[in-house]
């Protein structure tokens, strides 16, 4: 991925703006609230960046945080959001098809609009792989990415689309598919863009 690209983004646009932006993150906060983790399960928000989805989760009690981005400005725009609160979180900076994540530690991986930016083959596997090695036996994936009619672009970039089949297929085997959900993102220009959410077993 490009760090950056994401950087400007984050230092040239307030976090408002971004086409990805929602004041809450209301189906993610729906599918983590459904895995039934323990407040003090470790939830890990790949490409979390800016979003308030920390925010909402350590007002609903959830104490074992970890927001993963790219961008520095971006995790900084939500650690000056959460002010006192962001002491709270665990924050890294890192290239999900890079990091090196520890072993079985993660109870629920979430990803809204990362894994639809990997038009890379490769870059994919890598993924999956680091999702398979950090999401315990038992733990919970839920990707959200552009659905199959959802936009071609985003932030200046190609990607790719997916029906929850073909977005469980990047998995494989190791993941049951358990639900899948369609979301019309409404941005803050006024567009639509059409968003599938899979939730997988380990």
């Amino acid at each position: 991925m490009d760090k950056t690209h994401w950087e400007k983004v984050y230092q040239t646009k307030p976090t408002t703006q971004v086409s990805w932006f929602q004041e809450h993150a209301e189906l993610s906060l729906q599918f983590i609230r459904n895995t039934g983790v323990a407040k003090d399960g470790h939830i890990m928000d790949v490409g979390g960046g800016a979003s308030t989805l920390a925010d909402d989760l350590l007002h609903e009690g959830y104490r074992n945080l970890t927001v993963l981005d790219i961008s520095a400005a971006a995790l900084q725009a939500a650690q000056k959001r959460l002010g006192n609160d962001a002491a709270k979180v665990h924050w890294r900076e890192a290239d999900i098809t890079q990091v090196e994540l520890p072993g079985a530690s993660v109870d629920v991986w979430h990803d809204r609009a990362v894994f639809h930016f990997l038009t890379d083959p490769l870059d994919r596997q890598r993924y999956v792989q680091t999702v398979l090695r950090a999401v315990k036996p038992g733990g919970h994936v839920i990707v959200a990415t552009f659905a199959e009619d959802g936009p071609l672009r985003c932030s200046g970039l190609d990607i790719m689309r997916y029906r929850p089949d073909t977005l469980h297929g990047e998995f494989g085997a190791a993941f049951e598919l358990v639900n899948s959900a369609d979301e019309v993102h409404h941005t803050p220009s006024g567009s639509d863009q059409k968003f599938i959410y899979c939730y997988c077993r380990r």
